[in-house]
Protein backbone atom coordinates (compact mmCIF):
# COMPACT_ATOMS: atom_id res chain seq x y z
CA UNK A 1 0.00 0.00 0.00
CA UNK A 2 2.85 2.20 0.87
CA UNK A 3 4.72 1.72 -2.73
CA UNK A 4 1.20 2.55 -4.35
CA UNK A 5 1.12 5.86 -2.67
CA UNK A 6 4.99 6.85 -3.43
CA UNK A 7 4.00 5.83 -6.97
CA UNK A 8 1.45 8.18 -7.26
CA UNK A 9 3.23 10.99 -5.20
CA UNK A 10 6.10 10.74 -7.76
CA UNK A 11 3.38 11.27 -10.87
CA UNK A 12 2.42 14.18 -9.13
CA UNK A 13 5.44 15.80 -8.92
CA UNK A 14 6.57 15.39 -12.76
CA UNK A 15 2.84 16.75 -13.78
CA UNK A 16 3.71 19.61 -11.26
CA UNK A 17 6.95 20.18 -12.77
CA UNK A 18 5.95 19.88 -16.68
CA UNK A 19 3.13 22.20 -15.46
CA UNK A 20 5.72 24.39 -14.27
CA UNK A 21 8.22 24.27 -17.38
CA UNK A 22 4.97 25.28 -19.73
CA UNK A 23 4.68 28.19 -17.73
CA UNK A 24 8.15 29.44 -17.78
CA UNK A 25 8.19 29.23 -21.37
CA UNK A 26 5.41 31.12 -21.65
CA UNK A 27 6.74 33.44 -19.78
CA UNK A 28 9.49 33.94 -21.58
CA UNK A 29 7.95 34.65 -25.11
CA UNK A 30 6.19 37.30 -23.26
CA UNK A 31 9.33 38.78 -22.58
CA UNK A 32 11.33 38.76 -25.61
CA UNK A 33 13.97 41.42 -26.45
CA UNK A 34 13.09 43.87 -28.84
CA UNK A 35 15.80 45.74 -30.65
CA UNK A 36 15.39 49.62 -30.70
CA UNK A 37 15.78 51.11 -33.84
CA UNK A 38 15.14 54.64 -35.40
CA UNK A 39 13.26 54.56 -38.37
CA UNK A 40 12.09 56.58 -41.81
CA UNK A 41 9.33 56.37 -44.20
CA UNK A 42 11.00 55.81 -47.99
CA UNK A 43 9.40 58.25 -50.80
CA UNK A 44 9.42 58.75 -54.45
CA UNK A 45 11.55 62.01 -55.17
CA UNK A 46 12.01 64.04 -57.94
CA UNK A 47 16.04 63.54 -59.48
CA UNK A 48 18.09 64.79 -62.29
CA UNK A 49 19.92 62.52 -63.98
CA UNK A 50 23.28 63.94 -64.35
CA UNK A 51 25.75 61.57 -65.06
CA UNK A 52 29.85 62.41 -64.34
CA UNK A 53 32.52 61.16 -65.91
CA UNK A 54 36.26 61.85 -66.31
CA UNK A 55 38.28 62.51 -69.34
CA UNK A 56 41.96 64.35 -70.49
CA UNK A 57 41.60 67.41 -72.68
CA UNK A 58 43.04 66.52 -76.06
CA UNK A 59 43.66 69.01 -79.19
CA UNK A 60 40.74 68.90 -81.53
CA UNK A 61 43.47 67.50 -84.23
CA UNK A 62 46.91 66.56 -83.88
CA UNK A 63 49.36 66.28 -86.51
CA UNK A 64 52.69 64.95 -86.48
CA UNK A 65 55.44 67.04 -88.82
CA UNK A 66 57.58 64.60 -90.72
CA UNK A 67 58.97 63.65 -94.26
CA UNK A 68 58.22 60.78 -96.42
CA UNK A 69 61.67 59.58 -96.01
CA UNK A 70 64.95 59.64 -94.50
CA UNK A 71 66.76 63.12 -94.55
CA UNK A 72 68.72 65.52 -92.65
CA UNK A 73 67.22 68.44 -91.46
CA UNK A 74 68.54 71.69 -92.31
CA UNK A 75 66.00 73.88 -89.98
CA UNK A 76 63.57 74.12 -87.57
CA UNK A 77 61.86 77.79 -87.45
CA UNK A 78 59.73 76.65 -84.35
CA UNK A 79 59.86 76.01 -80.46
CA UNK A 80 57.64 74.02 -78.71
CA UNK A 81 54.66 76.31 -77.39
CA UNK A 82 54.72 78.63 -80.40
CA UNK A 83 51.29 79.11 -82.00
CA UNK A 84 51.25 78.51 -86.01
CA UNK A 85 49.10 78.97 -88.77
CA UNK A 86 48.05 77.20 -91.09
CA UNK A 87 50.33 77.03 -94.48
CA UNK A 88 53.48 78.37 -92.06
CA UNK A 89 56.68 76.82 -93.09
CA UNK A 90 57.71 74.82 -89.94
CA UNK A 91 60.93 72.60 -91.11
CA UNK A 92 63.12 72.80 -93.90
CA UNK A 93 65.18 69.37 -94.65
CA UNK A 94 68.43 69.11 -96.56
CA UNK A 95 67.59 69.89 -100.33
CA UNK A 96 71.06 68.13 -102.00
CA UNK A 97 69.20 65.23 -103.05
CA UNK A 98 66.79 67.94 -104.63
CA UNK A 99 69.33 69.56 -106.68
CA UNK A 100 70.76 66.21 -107.89
CA UNK A 101 67.13 65.42 -109.28
CA UNK A 102 66.96 68.78 -111.00
CA UNK A 103 69.97 68.33 -113.20
CA UNK A 104 68.95 64.49 -113.47
CA UNK A 105 65.05 66.17 -114.84
CA UNK A 106 67.11 69.14 -116.82
CA UNK A 107 68.77 66.18 -119.02
CA UNK A 108 65.58 64.21 -119.17
CA UNK A 109 63.49 67.01 -120.94
CA UNK A 110 66.55 67.88 -123.07
CA UNK A 111 66.71 64.63 -124.68
CA UNK A 112 62.91 64.03 -124.55
CA UNK A 113 63.42 67.29 -126.81
CA UNK A 114 65.95 65.52 -129.08
CA UNK A 115 63.47 61.80 -128.99
CA UNK A 116 60.67 64.01 -130.45
CA UNK A 117 62.68 65.69 -133.49
CA UNK A 118 64.23 62.43 -134.43
CA UNK A 119 60.73 60.81 -134.68
CA UNK A 120 59.72 63.59 -137.17
CA UNK A 121 62.60 62.64 -139.37
CA UNK A 122 62.62 59.03 -138.58
CA UNK A 123 65.30 58.72 -137.02
CA UNK A 124 63.81 56.34 -133.79
CA UNK A 125 60.73 54.35 -132.83
CA UNK A 126 57.31 56.06 -131.76
CA UNK A 127 58.61 53.46 -128.87
CA UNK A 128 61.41 55.00 -127.68
CA UNK A 129 60.10 57.99 -126.98
CA UNK A 130 57.23 56.61 -125.24
CA UNK A 131 59.79 55.15 -122.99
CA UNK A 132 61.56 58.39 -122.43
CA UNK A 133 58.55 59.97 -121.59
CA UNK A 134 58.02 57.34 -118.93
CA UNK A 135 61.28 58.01 -117.77
CA UNK A 136 60.33 62.39 -117.83
CA UNK A 137 57.21 61.69 -116.09
CA UNK A 138 59.13 59.53 -113.19
CA UNK A 139 61.27 61.83 -112.39
CA UNK A 140 59.22 64.96 -112.71
CA UNK A 141 56.89 63.01 -110.00
CA UNK A 142 59.56 62.63 -107.61
CA UNK A 143 60.89 66.03 -107.94
CA UNK A 144 57.57 67.69 -106.69
CA UNK A 145 57.80 64.76 -104.02
CA UNK A 146 61.13 65.61 -102.89
CA UNK A 147 59.84 69.61 -102.95
CA UNK A 148 56.78 68.37 -100.89
CA UNK A 149 59.32 66.73 -97.92
CA UNK A 150 61.86 69.59 -98.24
CA UNK A 151 59.65 72.25 -97.18
CA UNK A 152 57.18 70.81 -94.35
CA UNK A 153 54.50 73.39 -93.37
CA UNK A 154 51.54 73.32 -90.83
CA UNK A 155 48.17 71.99 -91.90
CA UNK A 156 46.67 73.58 -89.22
CA UNK A 157 46.48 76.89 -87.17
CA UNK A 158 47.58 75.13 -83.40
CA UNK A 159 50.02 74.97 -81.28
CA UNK A 160 53.87 73.34 -81.58
CA UNK A 161 53.42 70.60 -78.55
CA UNK A 162 56.62 68.42 -79.36
CA UNK A 163 59.61 68.70 -80.83
CA UNK A 164 61.99 66.03 -81.21
CA UNK A 165 64.86 66.82 -83.25
CA UNK A 166 67.56 69.78 -83.56
CA UNK A 167 69.05 71.52 -86.52
CA UNK A 168 71.35 69.18 -88.72
CA UNK A 169 69.39 65.70 -86.96
CA UNK A 170 68.87 63.02 -89.78
CA UNK A 171 65.15 62.83 -89.21
CA UNK A 172 64.79 58.34 -88.50
CA UNK A 173 61.18 58.03 -87.55
CA UNK A 174 59.37 59.68 -85.12
CA UNK A 175 57.95 62.92 -85.80
CA UNK A 176 60.09 66.12 -85.66
CA UNK A 177 57.20 67.97 -84.59
CA UNK A 178 53.72 67.74 -83.40
CA UNK A 179 50.96 70.42 -84.07
CA UNK A 180 47.79 70.32 -81.91
CA UNK A 181 45.03 72.64 -82.70
CA UNK A 182 43.35 73.95 -79.43
CA UNK A 183 40.43 75.98 -80.54
CA UNK A 184 38.59 74.14 -79.87
CA UNK A 185 39.41 71.18 -77.77
CA UNK A 186 37.78 67.61 -77.03
CA UNK A 187 37.26 64.90 -74.53
CA UNK A 188 36.22 61.89 -74.83
CA UNK A 189 34.16 59.99 -72.62
CA UNK A 190 32.52 56.41 -72.44
CA UNK A 191 28.89 56.55 -71.92
CA UNK A 192 26.90 52.96 -70.79
CA UNK A 193 25.07 51.84 -73.08
CA UNK A 194 21.49 52.19 -71.74
CA UNK A 195 21.77 56.10 -72.72
CA UNK A 196 22.85 55.44 -76.34
CA UNK A 197 19.25 56.11 -77.26
CA UNK A 198 19.27 59.51 -75.12
CA UNK A 199 22.54 60.92 -76.02
CA UNK A 200 22.12 63.44 -79.41
CA UNK A 201 24.55 65.29 -81.71
CA UNK A 202 24.65 68.84 -80.60
CA UNK A 203 23.51 68.25 -76.81
CA UNK A 204 24.57 70.75 -74.06
CA UNK A 205 27.77 69.30 -72.18
CA UNK A 206 29.11 70.84 -68.77
CA UNK A 207 32.70 70.67 -68.17
CA UNK A 208 35.04 71.39 -64.76
CA UNK A 209 38.48 71.83 -65.05
CA UNK A 210 40.86 70.87 -61.75
CA UNK A 211 42.94 73.52 -62.33
CA UNK A 212 39.71 76.25 -62.97
CA UNK A 213 38.01 74.90 -59.07
CA UNK A 214 34.29 75.52 -59.91
CA UNK A 215 34.06 77.42 -62.94
CA UNK A 216 32.10 75.48 -65.35
CA UNK A 217 32.64 75.54 -69.18
CA UNK A 218 30.38 75.02 -72.03
CA UNK A 219 30.35 71.62 -74.51
CA UNK A 220 28.94 70.06 -76.69
CA UNK A 221 28.02 66.73 -78.37
CA UNK A 222 30.37 66.64 -81.77
CA UNK A 223 30.46 62.75 -82.39
CA UNK A 224 28.79 59.40 -81.37
CA UNK A 225 30.57 56.14 -81.96
CA UNK A 226 28.48 54.23 -83.86
CA UNK A 227 29.36 51.00 -82.31
CA UNK A 228 29.17 49.72 -78.68
CA UNK A 229 32.18 48.01 -76.83
CA UNK A 230 30.97 43.96 -76.31
CA UNK A 231 33.74 44.24 -73.48
CA UNK A 232 32.76 47.02 -71.51
CA UNK A 233 29.05 47.78 -73.00
CA UNK A 234 29.44 51.74 -73.49
CA UNK A 235 30.23 53.49 -76.48
CA UNK A 236 32.71 56.79 -77.07
CA UNK A 237 31.07 60.27 -77.26
CA UNK A 238 33.12 63.13 -78.50
CA UNK A 239 32.68 66.15 -76.40
CA UNK A 240 33.91 69.68 -78.29
CA UNK A 241 34.68 72.69 -76.10
CA UNK A 242 35.51 76.32 -77.72
CA UNK A 243 38.40 77.66 -76.16
CA UNK A 244 39.05 80.95 -78.09
CA UNK A 245 40.46 82.48 -75.26
CA UNK A 246 43.06 79.43 -75.15
CA UNK A 247 43.14 78.56 -71.30
CA UNK A 248 41.89 75.28 -71.60
CA UNK A 249 45.00 73.11 -72.61
CA UNK A 250 45.57 69.23 -74.08
CA UNK A 251 46.13 67.16 -71.21
CA UNK A 252 44.13 68.98 -68.53
CA UNK A 253 41.86 67.00 -66.25
CA UNK A 254 37.86 67.22 -66.81
CA UNK A 255 35.31 66.19 -65.44
CA UNK A 256 32.28 65.99 -68.03
CA UNK A 257 28.35 66.07 -66.70
CA UNK A 258 25.66 65.13 -69.31
CA UNK A 259 22.21 66.38 -67.81
CA UNK A 260 19.54 63.24 -68.83
CA UNK A 261 16.56 65.35 -67.76
CA UNK A 262 14.52 64.75 -64.01
CA UNK A 263 12.43 61.22 -63.52
CA UNK A 264 10.58 59.99 -60.47
CA UNK A 265 12.49 57.49 -58.46
CA UNK A 266 12.48 55.85 -54.63
CA UNK A 267 15.36 57.54 -52.17
CA UNK A 268 16.77 56.34 -49.41
CA UNK A 269 19.14 58.03 -46.77
CA UNK A 270 22.95 56.64 -46.51
CA UNK A 271 22.84 55.28 -43.03
CA UNK A 272 19.78 52.82 -43.70
CA UNK A 273 22.11 51.33 -46.21
CA UNK A 274 24.45 48.13 -45.44
CA UNK A 275 27.03 46.28 -47.18
CA UNK A 276 27.00 42.83 -46.94
CA UNK A 277 30.16 41.42 -45.15
CA UNK A 278 32.06 39.49 -47.71
CA UNK A 279 30.31 40.74 -50.93
CA UNK A 280 29.85 43.81 -53.18
CA UNK A 281 25.88 43.70 -52.18
CA UNK A 282 24.31 46.14 -50.83
CA UNK A 283 20.88 45.70 -48.16
CA UNK A 284 18.46 47.34 -45.88
CA UNK A 285 15.88 46.18 -42.75
CA UNK A 286 12.49 47.10 -43.01
CA UNK A 287 9.81 46.97 -40.33
CA UNK A 288 6.95 44.85 -41.12
CA UNK A 289 4.57 44.01 -38.20
CA UNK A 290 7.09 45.14 -35.39
CA UNK A 291 9.71 42.83 -36.65
CA UNK A 292 12.91 43.31 -39.16
CA UNK A 293 12.84 42.73 -42.38
CA UNK A 294 16.20 41.79 -44.39
CA UNK A 295 15.82 43.35 -48.08
CA UNK A 296 18.43 43.16 -50.43
CA UNK A 297 18.77 46.30 -52.70
CA UNK A 298 19.69 47.88 -55.99
CA UNK A 299 21.14 51.00 -55.44
CA UNK A 300 21.28 53.70 -58.32
CA UNK A 301 22.81 57.27 -58.33
CA UNK A 302 23.70 58.91 -54.92
CA UNK A 303 23.43 62.27 -54.50
CA UNK A 304 24.33 63.67 -50.95
CA UNK A 305 23.18 61.64 -48.50
CA UNK A 306 20.78 59.44 -50.43
CA UNK A 307 20.70 56.68 -52.63
CA UNK A 308 18.40 56.12 -55.80
CA UNK A 309 16.78 52.57 -55.32
CA UNK A 310 16.22 50.47 -58.69
CA UNK A 311 15.00 47.59 -56.84
CA UNK A 312 14.78 46.20 -53.81
CA UNK A 313 11.92 48.28 -51.36
CA UNK A 314 8.90 50.27 -52.28
CA UNK A 315 7.56 53.99 -51.48
CA UNK A 316 5.73 54.04 -48.29
CA UNK A 317 8.59 51.14 -46.54
CA UNK A 318 9.68 51.98 -43.27
CA UNK A 319 13.46 51.52 -43.05
CA UNK A 320 15.81 51.42 -40.38
CA UNK A 321 18.06 54.14 -40.30
CA UNK A 322 19.83 53.80 -36.76
CA UNK A 323 20.42 50.36 -34.43
CA UNK A 324 21.03 48.06 -37.50
CA UNK A 325 24.04 46.31 -35.94
CA UNK A 326 22.04 43.80 -33.89
CA UNK A 327 19.52 43.36 -36.35
CA UNK A 328 18.45 40.02 -38.10
CA UNK A 329 15.83 39.05 -40.31
CA UNK A 330 12.76 38.22 -38.36
CA UNK A 331 13.96 39.86 -35.14
CA UNK A 332 11.28 41.88 -33.24
CA UNK A 333 11.82 45.71 -33.03
CA UNK A 334 10.32 48.74 -30.84
CA UNK A 335 11.06 51.87 -33.39
CA UNK A 336 11.94 54.98 -30.79
CA UNK A 337 9.78 57.64 -31.15
CA UNK A 338 11.49 61.33 -32.28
Amino acid sequence: MMLKKGFLWAIALILLASACGKKDDSQNIKEEIKIKVNTQIVREETLSRILTYTANIEGDKVNNISPAMPMRIKRIFVEVGDRVVKGQKLVEMDNSNLEQQGIQLKNLERDYKRYQELLKVGGIAQQQVDQMRVQLEVSQAAIANMQENTVLTSPTSGIVSAKNYDNGDVYGGQPILTVQQINPVKAIINVSEAYFPEVKTNMPIEIKLDVYAEEIFAGRVKLIHPTIDPLSHTFRVEIEINNADLRVRPGMFAQVSINFGSYQKVVIPDNAVVKQVGANDRFVFIVENDRAVYKKVELGQRFGDKWEIIAGINSGDLVVTGGKTRLMDGIAVEILKK
